[in-house]
């Protein structure tokens, strides 16, 4: 009997959920440039940090991105780290692999992505990250809202969601 309710369960519960998946296709030049990170779920390395940018440059002699993130930490310290990030072949740019200490590489997808690349959506195939980040230090309400739901539709805890406090919506 448990084994049946458990079976309903997950079928009932994947009813309304939308495959956490990459968009079609990004453009790598168009990706390039300043992102300011709005809200996330923080991991190990970014708990406690606000104003979060990331630099995002494409090295074209060596086919990846040279990325510089900064942010300021929870005593007011300025800190900035420095990580490459690969376009993963076959996958039109939209999968990708950051590495922030050599040899390690880890699972970096865009998963929203507006048309005029105003705001992009980075997650990950396990849900372990979610990064909300636009080109200007906010977002609309609205834009926000329908972020969050389809980042919710997709299996990510969004309940997690922090603000990298850059100033609002």
């Amino acid at each position: 009997m448990k084994t049946i309710f458990a079976i309903a369960l997950f079928f009932i519960s994947s009813i309304n959920t939308a495959p956490n998946k990459p968009v079609e296709k990004v453009d790598l030049k168009r990706f390039a440039g300043t992102w300011y990170s709005l809200y996330s779920i923080p991991t190990m390395f970014d708990k406690g940090s606000r104003e979060t940018t990331t630099t995002y440059t494409y090295n074209t002699d060596k086919g990846y991105y040279d990325v510089v993130t900064t942010c300021k930490k929870e005593d007011g310290s300025d800190k900035s780290v420095k990580s490459k990030l690969f376009q993963v072949e076959g996958t039109n740019n939209a999968e990708m692999k950051a590495q922030f200490l050599w040899p390690f590489k880890v699972d970096y997808w865009v998963i929203a992505l507006a048309d005029d690349y105003s705001y992009v959506v980075v997650g990950h195939p396990d849900h372990k990250f979610l990064f909300i980040m636009s080109r200007k230090p906010g977002i609309s309400k609205q834009t926000y809202d329908e972020l969050v739901a389809k980042c919710r539709a997709m299996g990510y805890p969004v309940e997690k969601l922090t603000s990298q406090k850059h100033g609002g919506l």
